[in-house]
This record gives C-alpha cells, structure tokens and sequence, in this order.
C-alpha cells in the first residue's frame, strides 16, 4: 500500500474510530522491562520497544530503555488525559531475536511502537509494523530501509545518508582536514549508508579521500593495516562512521602507533567515553555530529539531563534524547489527534499515519528550529557539531 493511499483513508478511519471512544483500566504491568509509571489505576496506551539490552550495543538500548522511561514517568506524573507504559524487550542487536521480541510485545497487547534501536534489527520487523499495522516511531534505527516500503514506520534520528551528507559538509565547511582517510565497517547497512552518500557529498565540496579502509565482523580488534594505510596516504583527518567500540580501538591503536591524525565520527560514536577500560583522554578532541548537546543550557536540556544523572548516574547520550523526544512527540501527535486508550493498535495506527506530517515538535533534539515529519515517515532536524574536551561532550557551533 502506497503512503497516498493510507493518508487519503486515515481522515475517515480516524473519525470512526474516534467515534466509538470509550477507555479501560490496563494497569501498568510488573514487567521488569516496563516502566515504573506510577500510576497503576490510570488508563494507559501501551508502547514497547526491542532494544539491544544485553551484548555489545547494550548501551544503546539501555540509553533508550532510559530516555522513555523517564519520559513516561514525568508525563504519567502530570495526571493528564495522556498516560502511558512502556514495555522493552531485549533484542541483543540480533534480527531473529528482535522477530522474537517484536512478538512477545505484541502478544503483551502494545498499542504503539518504538520499533527498534538498531537498524539490522528494525529493517527486520518494520515488515511486520506494517503486516498488523501498528504504528512506530524508532529513536535511532537511521536505515533508510527502515521506513522504506512501508507505511507505518516513522524515524526520529535523521538517517544515515542525512549523516553522510552533513558530516562531509560540516568537514568541509570548517576546514577540518585537507586529506581525509575513511575507515568503515563494510557488512553494516549503517556504516556502508553513511559513508556511500559522504563520498558523493566530499566530491561536491572538494574534499580529497586518500584512504578509502574497511573491516567486518570477526576483524574488528586489529586496525594496524587501516590505520597504516591511512598514515602512508597522509591522511591528516580519519572519517569514522561507525559505532563506539571499534572506534575506541581505532583511537587506542593509532596513539600507540604514534599516529595523531583528526578524528570525526557520526552518532554511533556517541557512547565512546562510556567504553570499559578505555583511556578516555585518547578521544580528546574527537569530533562527531550528534542531534544532541547535554551541555547546552536551555531549560530542557538541563532538567533532562539533572534528571537523568540524579536517576541514572551518567549523562545521558543522543540515544536517551531521541528516545524521550519519541514518547513526547506520541504525546503531542495523541492529543492533536484526540486519540483515546480505548482505540485499538489499528485505529491509533491511522491517526498516527496522518498526525504526525502536520505537528511541528520542539524536543531536544535537533538544532532548536522544529522536528518534522513528511509523509514517508522521515525527518526532518539537524545536527550538531561536538567535539570531547576534558572528558565531555562541547559544542563546536
């Protein structure tokens, strides 16, 4: 079914199912992935997510397990007509276990969804969202596949060919590097997708790629051969568009190699002072985009962040943020729509589909301008430049 089709049927669906309203009284469930919502006797809409809980990705469905659940919290504490549960099931970044746990959530009786942290993982069960048309709104899958052919799924990180193209713009236009090398992950969507469009973008604005390196699964602890073909090409900026473990390698390597090029990475990256036994000082002055700056000022930004250190013990990543703009931007798009709890996952699927293209949301992440949606489910924000000095994230602009 194409997108025009849908969006052309959702206004009538929407009136008939908001038509037969009524509510229930499902109380958040004792699930030890649910969120302690604090309001056990009010009628809630129900949300889960699969999330790399376990392994190696953990931080990143951990992040967003607890970005949601203190959205959820704060919202659920307002007492108003919107309150939720959110429910997780652990995914440990595995396409058949993420089948697995898009099943489990849905036997569970969720309304709405977050789909899936990662993005093997959600291009796996974005099929099944639009097979019992259960609307999703992922933090942080940034495959393009993830909302292509289908018209359910919706994304709140920009995606990867969006990474590539502003990462060689921002290199670029702040003249970061003369002769770049690229080290990349090349059995990874969300490597290969990310660096495919920064190689047409660096051809654009002249950017000089001396090095063009890859690894894959099972050879990702020895970087020697990269980091040394990067270093006999001259290469004086390394462009990483990869996730925070081997980037935490390629960082350690190359210092005991004596090689000390720039270093500028994508939101995969962010994590990489939260890695064990890495020697943090080796990412100072590494540089990435991210949609989000824990230390911007903004009264958001800050009762996020002290909330979330107060309850988690660390700042919060760009994972967390998108997660906690997700169940706020729900929020928003349920009471534009005048949804009620009552409306079956189908129903509340409708009005999503049609909602969302038409909110402009302020959350916290992006550049301050509005997030948007168009009707294929992307979005519309921009990144930030950052850069770690002192052992935390800064921002460059």
């Amino acid at each position: 079914m194409k997108k025009s089709l849908s969006m052309l049927m959702a206004g009538a669906l929407l009136v008939s199912a908001l038509a037969g309203c009524g509510s229930n009284n499902n109380a958040a469930s004792g699930n030890t992935d649910s969120a302690d919502n604090g309001n056990t006797s009010a009628t809630v809409f129900k949300i889960g997510g699969t999330a790399p809980l376990t392994g190696s990705a953990a931080i990143y469905g951990t992040a967003v397990q607890n970005g949601a659940t203190l959205a959820v919290e704060e919202i659920n504490a307002l007492g108003g007509d919107i309150q939720f549960e959110v429910i997780f099931e652990d995914d440990e970044n595995n396409t058949e276990k993420a089948v697995s746990a898009y099943n489990a959530l849905k036997d569970e009786g969720i309304q709405l969804s977050l789909g899936a942290v990662t993005s093997k993982p959600a291009e796996a069960i974005s099929p099944l969202h639009e097979e019992d048309h259960i609307f999703a709104l992922t933090p942080s899958a940034s495959s393009p596949a993830t909302i292509e052919g289908n018209d359910v799924v919706f994304q709140m990180c920009f995606s990867d060919p969006n990474q590539g193209l502003a990462s060689a713009d921002y290199i670029a236009d702040q003249q970061l590097g003369t002769k770049i090398g690229i080290i990349y992950k090349s059995d990874d969507v969300y490597s290969t997708g990310i660096l495919e469009q920064f190689k047409a973008e660096a051809e654009v604005k002249g950017l000089e790629i001396v090095a063009e390196e890859s690894f894959m699964d099972g050879m990702d602890t020895d970087f020697s051969v990269q980091l040394n073909a990067c270093r006999d090409a001259g290469a004086d900026l390394l462009f990483l568009p990869i996730y925070y473990t081997p980037a935490s390698l390629i960082l350690t390597q190359a210092n005991q190699m004596g090689y000390a090029p720039g270093f500028f990475g994508v939101d995969g990256m962010d994590g990489v002072l939260a890695v064990e036994n890495f020697d943090t000082t080796l990412a100072e002055g590494v540089m990435l985009l991210t949609p989000f700056n824990a230390d911007a000022t903004d009264e958001a930004t800050v009762n996020f962040v002290t909330k979330y250190e107060e309850r988690y013990g660390e700042t919060p990543n760009q994972f967390a943020a998108d997660a906690y703009d997700c169940i706020y931007a729900y929020k928003q798009a349920l009471e534009t729509a005048g949804c009620t709890p009552d409306m079956s996952a189908s129903e509340l699927c409708d009005a999503m589909m049609e909602t969302f293209p038409t909110i402009t949301f302020e959350g916290l992440t992006g550049d301050g301008a509005g997030i948007t949606w168009n009707t294929d489910g992307a979005v519309s924000k921009s990144p930030k430049g950052m850069v770690i000095q002192n052992g935390v994230y800064v921002g460059m602009d």
